[in-house]
C-alpha cells in the first residue's frame, strides 16, 4: 500500500488573508451573541451568600430565576429562623446587591429548598447578590457547607415559557448558558 502524498497549505495572499478576517469579524457581529448568568456560592459564618452575575452583553428582564438545593449532595435547606428545621444559627434572607434588579423582595420559608426571584432589569455585568443561612440535612457539620455539599443543586433562567439551567459544581459554582442576546450597540 503506497502513503497518500502530504500537502501543506500556502499562506494566503494578503488581499485574501484581510479579506476572511473581515468576514469573521461581520459574521460574529451579525449573530446572536452567547451569555452566561454566573452563579457563586459563598460559605460563611454566620451568613452565607449567593452571588448571581450577568455575564453577558445585553440586559437580563421580564425573567425569574430559581435556586433550587433540593437536588444537592447534602440535601441543603434554608435557615431562616430561630424555629425551625435549621441547626443553631439562622439567617433571614438579606439582599445585599442590586436589590433594584428585582420586582420584588422573594418570600424564602425556613426549611424550603427553593428561591425565586422576579427579574425587573439586569444589565450587563451587573449582579444580584443576597445572604442567608443553608444548613445541610445528611453532612457531621450541618451549620457549614462545602462546595461538594452544593454539588448538584441547580440554577434556572426562566423567560417566556422557557427555561435553561445550569447545576452546581463540587466547587460552588454554575453556570447558566443563555443565547439569543445581540450585542449592544
Amino acid at each position: 500500500m503506497r502513503p497518500l502524498p502530504l500537502y501543506l497549505p500556502l499562506p494566503l495572499p494578503l488581499p485574501s488573508a484581510v479579506g476572511l478576517i473581515a468576514a469573521l469579524v461581520v459574521a460574529a457581529l451579525a449573530t446572536p451573541s452567547a451569555a452566561d448568568l454566573r452563579v457563586t456560592f459563598y460559605e460563611g459564618a454566620p451568613k452565607d451568600r449567593f452571588r448571581f452575575e450577568n455575564a453577558g452583553s445585553c440586559t437580563l428582564a421580564d425573567a425569574a430565576i430559581r435556586l433550587d438545593l433540593s437536588t444537592s449532595a447534602a440535601g441543603l435547606i434554608f435557615d431562616v429562623t430561630e424555629a425551625g428545621a435549621g441547626v443553631e444559627v439562622f439567617q433571614p434572607f438579606q439582599l445585599v446587591e442590586a436589590a433594584d434588579a428585582l420586582t420584588a423582595r422573594p418570600l424564602v420559608r425556613d426549611g424550603h429548598t427553593e428561591i425565586r426571584m422576579e427579574l425587573n432589569a439586569l444589565p450587563p455585568g451587573q449582579a444580584i447578590a443576597f445572604t442567608i443561612d443553608v444548613d445541610d440535612t445528611r453532612g457531621q457539620r450541618a451549620i457549614t457547607v462545602s462546595g461538594s455539599e452544593i454539588e448538584g443543586a441547580t440554577v434556572a433562567y426562566l423567560q417566556g415559557g422557557a427555561e435553561t439551567t445550569g447545576t452546581f459544581s463540587d466547587g460552588a459554582r454554575a453556570v447558566v448558558p443563555l443565547s439569543g442576546c445581540r450585542p449592544a450597540s
